[in-house]
Protein backbone atom coordinates (compact mmCIF):
# COMPACT_ATOMS: atom_id res chain seq x y z
CA UNK A 1 0.00 0.00 0.00
CA UNK A 2 5.03 4.47 0.75
CA UNK A 3 9.80 6.30 -1.70
CA UNK A 4 8.16 3.08 -0.62
CA UNK A 5 7.15 5.25 2.11
CA UNK A 6 4.50 6.78 -0.43
CA UNK A 7 3.62 2.96 -0.94
CA UNK A 8 0.38 1.48 1.68
CA UNK A 9 -2.46 4.12 1.22
CA UNK A 10 -1.95 7.27 -0.39
CA UNK A 11 -1.12 8.95 2.99
CA UNK A 12 -2.44 12.59 3.25
CA UNK A 13 -0.48 15.46 2.02
CA UNK A 14 -0.97 18.42 -0.71
CA UNK A 15 -2.95 18.08 -2.97
CA UNK A 16 -2.76 21.24 -5.47
CA UNK A 17 -0.21 20.36 -8.22
CA UNK A 18 2.12 23.24 -8.93
CA UNK A 19 2.84 24.19 -12.65
CA UNK A 20 5.42 22.07 -14.81
CA UNK A 21 8.96 22.95 -14.58
CA UNK A 22 11.26 22.51 -16.85
CA UNK A 23 14.53 21.04 -16.22
CA UNK A 24 16.30 21.15 -19.09
CA UNK A 25 17.57 24.12 -21.12
CA UNK A 26 15.49 22.53 -24.18
CA UNK A 27 12.50 23.09 -22.49
CA UNK A 28 10.93 25.41 -25.67
CA UNK A 29 11.64 22.31 -27.66
CA UNK A 30 8.76 19.27 -28.11
CA UNK A 31 5.16 19.07 -28.60
CA UNK A 32 2.61 19.11 -26.23
CA UNK A 33 2.06 15.78 -23.76
CA UNK A 34 -1.78 15.75 -24.24
CA UNK A 35 -2.32 14.95 -27.83
CA UNK A 36 -1.10 11.35 -29.64
CA UNK A 37 1.94 13.83 -30.87
CA UNK A 38 1.56 14.32 -33.91
CA UNK A 39 3.63 15.09 -36.74
CA UNK A 40 6.82 17.05 -34.51
CA UNK A 41 7.97 14.06 -33.23
CA UNK A 42 9.92 11.74 -35.26
CA UNK A 43 13.14 10.34 -35.99
CA UNK A 44 12.12 7.83 -33.90
CA UNK A 45 11.82 3.58 -35.38
CA UNK A 46 8.19 2.59 -36.10
CA UNK A 47 9.86 -1.11 -34.18
CA UNK A 48 8.39 -0.57 -30.32
CA UNK A 49 10.76 -3.27 -29.29
CA UNK A 50 13.56 -0.97 -30.42
CA UNK A 51 15.46 1.43 -28.13
CA UNK A 52 14.88 5.31 -28.48
CA UNK A 53 16.70 6.89 -30.85
CA UNK A 54 19.15 9.01 -30.02
CA UNK A 55 17.96 12.06 -32.25
CA UNK A 56 14.41 11.73 -31.44
CA UNK A 57 13.28 15.04 -30.14
CA UNK A 58 9.92 14.49 -27.87
CA UNK A 59 8.99 16.20 -24.90
CA UNK A 60 7.59 14.01 -21.44
CA UNK A 61 5.73 14.98 -18.27
CA UNK A 62 7.05 13.17 -15.34
CA UNK A 63 5.13 12.74 -12.24
CA UNK A 64 6.43 13.29 -8.22
CA UNK A 65 9.65 15.30 -9.33
CA UNK A 66 11.09 16.16 -5.67
CA UNK A 67 9.47 19.61 -4.50
CA UNK A 68 12.02 22.64 -3.41
CA UNK A 69 11.89 21.21 -0.02
CA UNK A 70 13.49 18.69 -0.72
CA UNK A 71 16.90 20.20 -1.63
CA UNK A 72 19.12 17.31 -1.83
CA UNK A 73 16.64 15.34 -4.12
CA UNK A 74 16.02 17.83 -6.35
CA UNK A 75 19.70 18.21 -6.98
CA UNK A 76 19.70 14.49 -7.79
CA UNK A 77 16.71 14.83 -10.11
CA UNK A 78 18.10 17.71 -11.65
CA UNK A 79 21.54 15.78 -11.68
CA UNK A 80 20.43 12.90 -13.36
CA UNK A 81 18.17 14.99 -16.14
CA UNK A 82 21.85 16.63 -17.50
CA UNK A 83 23.20 12.92 -17.57
CA UNK A 84 20.45 11.62 -19.40
CA UNK A 85 20.33 14.74 -21.85
CA UNK A 86 23.97 13.77 -22.75
CA UNK A 87 22.49 10.34 -24.30
CA UNK A 88 19.38 11.84 -25.38
CA UNK A 89 19.81 15.63 -26.13
CA UNK A 90 16.71 16.23 -27.74
CA UNK A 91 13.92 14.42 -24.88
CA UNK A 92 12.38 17.46 -22.75
CA UNK A 93 11.82 16.22 -19.48
CA UNK A 94 9.36 18.49 -17.73
CA UNK A 95 8.43 16.95 -14.10
CA UNK A 96 5.53 17.77 -11.88
CA UNK A 97 6.02 18.40 -8.16
CA UNK A 98 3.39 18.10 -5.50
CA UNK A 99 4.52 19.88 -1.91
CA UNK A 100 4.68 17.09 0.34
CA UNK A 101 3.66 13.63 -0.94
CA UNK A 102 2.05 12.39 -4.45
CA UNK A 103 -1.01 12.30 -5.13
CA UNK A 104 -4.09 10.91 -2.32
CA UNK A 105 -6.75 8.98 -3.40
CA UNK A 106 -9.35 11.34 -4.10
CA UNK A 107 -6.85 13.12 -6.21
CA UNK A 108 -5.09 10.23 -8.00
CA UNK A 109 -9.45 8.91 -9.19
CA UNK A 110 -9.98 12.27 -10.21
CA UNK A 111 -7.14 12.73 -12.40
CA UNK A 112 -8.04 9.14 -13.74
CA UNK A 113 -11.11 9.91 -14.58
CA UNK A 114 -10.40 13.78 -16.73
CA UNK A 115 -7.24 12.19 -18.09
CA UNK A 116 -5.01 14.41 -17.10
CA UNK A 117 -1.82 12.48 -15.55
CA UNK A 118 0.99 13.60 -16.68
CA UNK A 119 2.83 11.12 -19.63
CA UNK A 120 4.84 9.31 -16.82
CA UNK A 121 2.90 8.64 -13.31
CA UNK A 122 3.40 7.65 -10.44
CA UNK A 123 1.22 4.84 -9.00
CA UNK A 124 1.50 1.87 -6.06
CA UNK A 125 1.16 -1.96 -7.26
CA UNK A 126 -2.47 -1.76 -5.74
CA UNK A 127 -3.18 0.49 -8.31
CA UNK A 128 -3.17 -1.27 -11.54
CA UNK A 129 -6.75 -1.98 -11.73
CA UNK A 130 -8.53 1.44 -10.72
CA UNK A 131 -6.14 2.63 -13.15
CA UNK A 132 -6.91 -0.21 -16.13
CA UNK A 133 -10.16 0.22 -15.41
CA UNK A 134 -10.15 4.24 -15.96
CA UNK A 135 -7.97 3.07 -19.78
CA UNK A 136 -5.26 5.00 -17.85
CA UNK A 137 -1.86 3.31 -18.78
CA UNK A 138 -0.43 1.87 -22.09
CA UNK A 139 0.66 -1.46 -22.55
CA UNK A 140 4.70 -1.24 -22.41
CA UNK A 141 5.23 -5.03 -23.04
CA UNK A 142 6.18 -4.13 -26.48
CA UNK A 143 8.87 -1.75 -25.63
CA UNK A 144 10.29 -3.49 -22.49
CA UNK A 145 13.16 -5.85 -23.51
CA UNK A 146 16.73 -6.55 -22.62
CA UNK A 147 17.87 -3.97 -25.02
CA UNK A 148 15.73 -0.93 -23.65
CA UNK A 149 16.01 -2.18 -20.03
CA UNK A 150 19.19 -4.22 -19.99
CA UNK A 151 19.02 -5.43 -16.54
CA UNK A 152 15.61 -6.49 -16.78
CA UNK A 153 16.56 -10.11 -16.00
CA UNK A 154 18.05 -9.06 -12.75
CA UNK A 155 14.96 -7.40 -11.42
CA UNK A 156 12.74 -9.50 -9.21
CA UNK A 157 9.91 -11.73 -10.99
CA UNK A 158 7.41 -10.79 -8.69
CA UNK A 159 7.77 -7.62 -7.99
CA UNK A 160 7.52 -7.16 -11.99
CA UNK A 161 4.14 -9.33 -11.48
CA UNK A 162 2.74 -7.06 -9.94
CA UNK A 163 2.27 -4.42 -12.54
CA UNK A 164 1.29 -7.12 -15.00
CA UNK A 165 -2.66 -8.04 -16.11
CA UNK A 166 -3.37 -10.72 -18.38
CA UNK A 167 0.22 -11.20 -19.18
CA UNK A 168 0.73 -7.58 -20.20
CA UNK A 169 3.45 -5.09 -18.73
CA UNK A 170 2.05 -1.77 -17.87
CA UNK A 171 4.76 -0.19 -15.41
CA UNK A 172 8.01 -0.12 -14.28
CA UNK A 173 9.25 -0.30 -10.56
CA UNK A 174 11.04 2.09 -8.67
CA UNK A 175 10.70 0.40 -5.38
CA UNK A 176 8.94 -2.26 -3.65
CA UNK A 177 8.65 -3.69 0.43
CA UNK A 178 8.09 -5.91 2.92
CA UNK A 179 6.81 -5.22 6.57
CA UNK A 180 8.66 -6.54 9.34
CA UNK A 181 8.60 -5.69 13.04
CA UNK A 182 10.63 -2.10 13.93
CA UNK A 183 11.77 -1.69 17.25
CA UNK A 184 13.37 0.88 19.74
CA UNK A 185 16.49 -0.28 20.43
CA UNK A 186 17.21 2.15 23.76
CA UNK A 187 13.28 0.93 24.75
CA UNK A 188 14.23 -2.54 24.37
CA UNK A 189 17.62 -1.83 26.82
CA UNK A 190 16.11 -0.26 29.26
CA UNK A 191 13.46 -3.09 29.49
CA UNK A 192 16.27 -5.60 29.79
CA UNK A 193 15.28 -7.12 26.36
CA UNK A 194 17.96 -7.83 23.12
CA UNK A 195 17.44 -5.29 20.66
CA UNK A 196 19.48 -7.71 18.36
CA UNK A 197 16.96 -10.41 18.78
CA UNK A 198 13.21 -9.13 18.42
CA UNK A 199 10.40 -10.78 19.15
CA UNK A 200 9.78 -13.64 16.48
CA UNK A 201 6.54 -14.89 17.56
CA UNK A 202 2.90 -12.72 18.62
CA UNK A 203 3.21 -14.38 21.92
CA UNK A 204 6.75 -13.11 21.96
CA UNK A 205 5.84 -9.67 20.95
CA UNK A 206 3.02 -9.48 23.65
CA UNK A 207 5.26 -10.34 26.41
CA UNK A 208 7.78 -7.52 25.38
CA UNK A 209 5.12 -5.64 24.93
CA UNK A 210 4.48 -5.78 28.44
CA UNK A 211 7.63 -5.14 30.13
CA UNK A 212 7.80 -1.78 27.58
CA UNK A 213 5.23 -0.53 28.82
CA UNK A 214 6.12 -1.03 32.43
CA UNK A 215 8.90 2.10 32.03
CA UNK A 216 5.98 4.13 32.21
CA UNK A 217 5.75 7.56 31.39
CA UNK A 218 3.64 7.34 28.62
CA UNK A 219 5.78 4.80 26.96
CA UNK A 220 3.43 1.91 25.05
CA UNK A 221 5.07 -1.21 24.22
CA UNK A 222 3.92 -1.94 20.56
CA UNK A 223 1.45 0.22 18.48
CA UNK A 224 -1.31 -0.40 15.77
CA UNK A 225 -3.15 1.73 13.49
CA UNK A 226 -7.08 1.51 13.09
CA UNK A 227 -7.74 4.90 10.94
CA UNK A 228 -7.14 6.17 7.41
CA UNK A 229 -7.50 2.68 6.04
CA UNK A 230 -4.02 1.66 7.86
CA UNK A 231 -5.82 -0.30 10.07
CA UNK A 232 -7.08 -2.47 7.68
CA UNK A 233 -3.64 -2.96 5.46
CA UNK A 234 -1.61 -3.92 9.31
CA UNK A 235 -5.14 -6.38 10.34
CA UNK A 236 -4.11 -7.50 6.50
CA UNK A 237 -0.34 -7.85 7.07
CA UNK A 238 -1.06 -10.03 10.45
CA UNK A 239 -3.75 -12.24 9.07
CA UNK A 240 -0.55 -13.47 6.62
CA UNK A 241 1.90 -13.43 9.32
CA UNK A 242 -0.08 -16.14 10.95
CA UNK A 243 -0.65 -18.24 7.50
CA UNK A 244 -4.02 -16.54 6.86
CA UNK A 245 -5.29 -14.41 3.87
CA UNK A 246 -7.93 -11.58 4.00
CA UNK A 247 -9.66 -13.08 0.52
CA UNK A 248 -10.49 -16.29 -0.62
CA UNK A 249 -8.74 -17.77 -3.71
CA UNK A 250 -11.15 -17.00 -6.23
CA UNK A 251 -10.88 -13.25 -5.42
CA UNK A 252 -14.80 -13.39 -4.74
CA UNK A 253 -15.19 -13.86 -1.24
CA UNK A 254 -13.59 -12.58 2.41
CA UNK A 255 -11.24 -15.05 4.27
CA UNK A 256 -10.66 -13.17 7.64
CA UNK A 257 -13.62 -14.48 9.36
CA UNK A 258 -12.18 -17.66 10.62
CA UNK A 259 -10.02 -19.06 13.57
CA UNK A 260 -6.79 -16.85 12.73
CA UNK A 261 -8.93 -13.85 12.00
CA UNK A 262 -10.00 -13.95 15.50
CA UNK A 263 -6.61 -15.03 16.37
CA UNK A 264 -5.37 -11.27 15.50
CA UNK A 265 -8.09 -9.54 16.81
CA UNK A 266 -8.33 -11.32 20.42
CA UNK A 267 -4.77 -10.78 20.89
CA UNK A 268 -4.65 -7.47 19.88
CA UNK A 269 -7.52 -6.44 22.32
CA UNK A 270 -6.06 -8.17 25.32
CA UNK A 271 -2.77 -6.42 24.51
CA UNK A 272 -4.58 -3.06 24.38
CA UNK A 273 -7.33 -4.03 27.88
CA UNK A 274 -5.53 -6.83 29.88
CA UNK A 275 -2.14 -6.03 29.30
CA UNK A 276 -2.74 -2.04 29.11
CA UNK A 277 0.77 -2.30 26.51
CA UNK A 278 -0.67 -0.39 23.71
CA UNK A 279 -1.46 3.13 25.04
CA UNK A 280 -4.14 5.34 25.52
CA UNK A 281 -4.54 7.25 22.44
CA UNK A 282 -6.21 5.25 19.50
CA UNK A 283 -7.52 5.82 16.17
CA UNK A 284 -3.77 6.06 15.02
CA UNK A 285 -3.01 6.57 11.33
CA UNK A 286 0.44 6.14 9.35
CA UNK A 287 3.14 9.05 11.32
CA UNK A 288 1.55 8.95 14.09
CA UNK A 289 3.46 5.52 15.29
CA UNK A 290 6.31 7.02 13.68
CA UNK A 291 6.45 10.14 15.61
CA UNK A 292 5.94 8.28 18.98
CA UNK A 293 8.40 5.88 18.68
CA UNK A 294 11.12 8.49 17.06
CA UNK A 295 10.43 10.32 20.49
CA UNK A 296 10.93 7.07 22.48
CA UNK A 297 7.78 7.08 23.28
CA UNK A 298 6.72 3.23 21.68
CA UNK A 299 8.71 0.14 21.58
CA UNK A 300 7.63 -1.30 18.24
CA UNK A 301 4.99 -1.68 15.48
CA UNK A 302 4.67 -3.38 12.10
CA UNK A 303 6.70 -1.27 9.37
CA UNK A 304 8.53 -1.19 5.74
CA UNK A 305 12.25 0.03 6.44
CA UNK A 306 12.01 2.83 4.58
CA UNK A 307 9.95 4.27 8.00
CA UNK A 308 13.50 4.93 9.32
CA UNK A 309 15.01 6.82 7.08
CA UNK A 310 11.92 9.24 6.94
CA UNK A 311 11.90 9.11 11.22
CA UNK A 312 15.56 10.61 10.76
CA UNK A 313 14.96 12.81 7.77
CA UNK A 314 11.86 14.07 8.78
CA UNK A 315 11.65 13.82 12.24
CA UNK A 316 15.01 14.15 13.95
CA UNK A 317 16.01 10.62 14.75
CA UNK A 318 19.26 8.88 15.51
CA UNK A 319 19.18 5.77 13.09
CA UNK A 320 21.51 3.84 16.15
CA UNK A 321 18.10 4.19 18.07
CA UNK A 322 16.47 1.23 15.35
CA UNK A 323 16.71 -2.04 15.03
CA UNK A 324 14.72 -4.82 12.71
CA UNK A 325 13.34 -8.08 12.60
CA UNK A 326 10.79 -10.18 10.30
CA UNK A 327 7.29 -10.07 10.81
CA UNK A 328 6.16 -12.13 13.79
CA UNK A 329 4.67 -15.53 12.46
CA UNK A 330 6.99 -15.67 9.79
CA UNK A 331 4.69 -17.28 7.07
CA UNK A 332 4.29 -14.15 5.07
CA UNK A 333 4.78 -10.58 5.33
CA UNK A 334 2.75 -8.16 3.29
CA UNK A 335 4.84 -6.84 0.05
CA UNK A 336 4.07 -3.97 -2.59
CA UNK A 337 5.52 -0.85 -4.28
CA UNK A 338 5.45 1.74 -6.22
CA UNK A 339 6.32 2.20 -9.96
CA UNK A 340 5.60 4.52 -12.81
CA UNK A 341 2.64 3.54 -15.41
CA UNK A 342 2.98 5.55 -18.74
CA UNK A 343 0.09 7.24 -20.11
CA UNK A 344 -2.43 5.61 -22.37
CA UNK A 345 -2.83 7.17 -25.95
CA UNK A 346 0.67 8.94 -26.19
CA UNK A 347 2.56 8.59 -29.00
CA UNK A 348 5.67 5.83 -29.37
CA UNK A 349 8.25 8.22 -29.47
CA UNK A 350 7.14 9.34 -25.85
CA UNK A 351 6.55 5.77 -24.75
CA UNK A 352 10.54 4.89 -25.67
CA UNK A 353 11.85 7.96 -24.04
CA UNK A 354 9.71 7.26 -20.87
CA UNK A 355 10.82 3.81 -20.73
CA UNK A 356 14.92 5.40 -21.01
CA UNK A 357 14.30 7.85 -18.68
CA UNK A 358 12.77 5.33 -16.08
CA UNK A 359 15.47 2.96 -16.87
CA UNK A 360 18.63 5.62 -16.18
CA UNK A 361 16.79 6.88 -13.12
CA UNK A 362 15.17 3.71 -11.36
CA UNK A 363 16.42 0.55 -12.67
CA UNK A 364 20.50 1.13 -13.31
CA UNK A 365 22.54 -0.23 -10.68
CA UNK A 366 24.83 2.49 -9.79
CA UNK A 367 23.45 5.23 -11.49
CA UNK A 368 20.08 7.36 -10.56
CA UNK A 369 18.39 5.96 -7.45
CA UNK A 370 20.78 3.42 -6.57
CA UNK A 371 23.96 5.80 -6.98
CA UNK A 372 24.66 5.48 -3.37
CA UNK A 373 28.27 7.40 -3.31
CA UNK A 374 26.17 10.71 -4.47
CA UNK A 375 23.58 10.10 -1.75
CA UNK A 376 25.76 9.51 1.11
CA UNK A 377 27.51 12.88 -0.17
CA UNK A 378 24.63 14.30 -0.64
CA UNK A 379 23.48 13.32 2.96
CA UNK A 380 20.70 11.20 2.27
CA UNK A 381 20.12 7.72 4.10
CA UNK A 382 22.20 5.03 2.75
CA UNK A 383 21.70 1.55 4.02
CA UNK A 384 17.79 0.73 4.56
CA UNK A 385 17.35 -2.64 3.29
CA UNK A 386 15.09 -1.71 0.92
CA UNK A 387 13.60 -1.09 -1.71
CA UNK A 388 15.92 -3.73 -2.98
CA UNK A 389 14.28 -5.80 -6.43
CA UNK A 390 17.83 -6.76 -7.54
CA UNK A 391 18.53 -10.53 -8.23
CA UNK A 392 21.83 -12.14 -9.41
CA UNK A 393 24.93 -10.07 -10.30
CA UNK A 394 23.15 -6.61 -9.83
CA UNK A 395 22.07 -7.73 -6.11
CA UNK A 396 25.94 -8.38 -5.51
CA UNK A 397 26.83 -4.91 -7.05
CA UNK A 398 24.59 -3.08 -5.50
CA UNK A 399 24.42 -4.91 -2.05
CA UNK A 400 28.13 -4.17 -2.08
CA UNK A 401 27.41 -0.35 -3.05
CA UNK A 402 25.43 0.03 0.03
CA UNK A 403 27.47 -1.45 2.54
CA UNK A 404 30.21 0.93 1.07
CA UNK A 405 28.26 3.46 1.55
CA UNK A 406 26.35 2.96 4.51
CA UNK A 407 25.43 6.25 6.19
CA UNK A 408 23.74 4.21 9.56
CA UNK A 409 24.69 0.80 11.41
CA UNK A 410 23.23 -1.74 8.68
CA UNK A 411 23.51 -4.48 11.48
CA UNK A 412 20.99 -3.56 13.54
CA UNK A 413 18.38 -4.27 10.52
CA UNK A 414 20.92 -7.74 10.25
CA UNK A 415 17.84 -10.00 11.31
CA UNK A 416 15.76 -8.36 9.19
CA UNK A 417 18.00 -9.24 6.21
CA UNK A 418 19.10 -12.82 6.98
CA UNK A 419 15.02 -13.88 8.01
CA UNK A 420 13.51 -12.86 5.23
CA UNK A 421 10.08 -13.84 4.67
CA UNK A 422 8.03 -14.90 1.28
CA UNK A 423 6.21 -11.58 0.38
CA UNK A 424 2.64 -11.90 -0.52
CA UNK A 425 0.69 -9.45 -2.10
CA UNK A 426 -1.76 -6.88 -1.25
CA UNK A 427 -5.61 -8.53 -1.70
CA UNK A 428 -7.85 -7.22 -4.34
CA UNK A 429 -9.55 -3.74 -3.88
CA UNK A 430 -7.31 -3.18 -1.22
CA UNK A 431 -7.83 0.30 -0.28
CA UNK A 432 -11.72 -0.48 -0.27
CA UNK A 433 -11.07 -3.43 2.02
CA UNK A 434 -9.02 -1.75 4.30
CA UNK A 435 -11.20 0.84 4.72
CA UNK A 436 -13.95 -1.80 6.79
CA UNK A 437 -11.56 -3.78 8.07
CA UNK A 438 -10.40 -0.06 9.91
CA UNK A 439 -13.78 -0.71 11.82
CA UNK A 440 -12.49 -4.00 13.17
CA UNK A 441 -9.69 -2.26 14.27
CA UNK A 442 -10.90 0.61 15.78
CA UNK A 443 -13.40 -1.48 17.28
CA UNK A 444 -10.87 -3.52 19.34
CA UNK A 445 -8.60 -0.94 20.26
CA UNK A 446 -11.22 1.85 21.29
CA UNK A 447 -13.52 -0.62 22.88
CA UNK A 448 -13.08 -2.72 25.73
CA UNK A 449 -16.64 -4.42 25.26
CA UNK A 450 -16.10 -4.87 21.21
CA UNK A 451 -17.51 -8.30 20.01
CA UNK A 452 -14.79 -9.32 17.90
CA UNK A 453 -17.01 -12.01 16.57
CA UNK A 454 -19.74 -9.37 15.19
CA UNK A 455 -17.19 -6.97 14.30
CA UNK A 456 -15.49 -9.79 12.55
CA UNK A 457 -18.95 -11.20 10.83
CA UNK A 458 -20.01 -7.40 9.93
CA UNK A 459 -16.92 -6.37 8.15
CA UNK A 460 -16.62 -10.32 5.76
CA UNK A 461 -20.27 -9.07 5.08
CA UNK A 462 -19.15 -5.42 3.63
CA UNK A 463 -15.72 -6.88 2.03
CA UNK A 464 -18.11 -9.34 0.50
CA UNK A 465 -20.11 -6.91 -1.45
CA UNK A 466 -16.70 -4.72 -2.14
CA UNK A 467 -15.48 -7.90 -4.30
CA UNK A 468 -19.03 -8.24 -5.60
CA UNK A 469 -18.69 -4.70 -7.52
CA UNK A 470 -15.30 -5.77 -8.97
Amino acid sequence: MRSARFRRTRRAGAVALVSALTLTALAACGTSSSDDGGGAEGSGSSDPSAPLDPGTKVTITIDCMPPAAKAAELKEWKEDVTEFNKTYPNVTIEGRSTPGQCLEPPRFTAMLKAKSQPDVFYTYFTDLAQVLDHDGAADISAYVNDKTVPLLKDIDPDVLGSLKHDGKLYGLPTSNYTMGLLINRKLFEQAGLDPDGPPRTWDEVRAAAKEIAGLGKGVAGFGEYSAGNTGGWHFTAQMYSLGGDIVDASGRKAAFNDELGRQVAENLHAMRWEDDSMGQTQLLKWGDLQKQIATDKLGMFLAAPDDIAYMVQQLGAKYENFGMGPIPGGKNTLAGGNNYMIKQGISGDRIKAAVAWLNFKNLTVGKGQFDWARAKADGLPVGVPQPNFWLNESKTKDDAARAEHATMPVANFRTFMDNPVAGKAEPPKAQEIYKVLDNVMSGILTNRNADVGKLLSTAETQVNQVLANQ
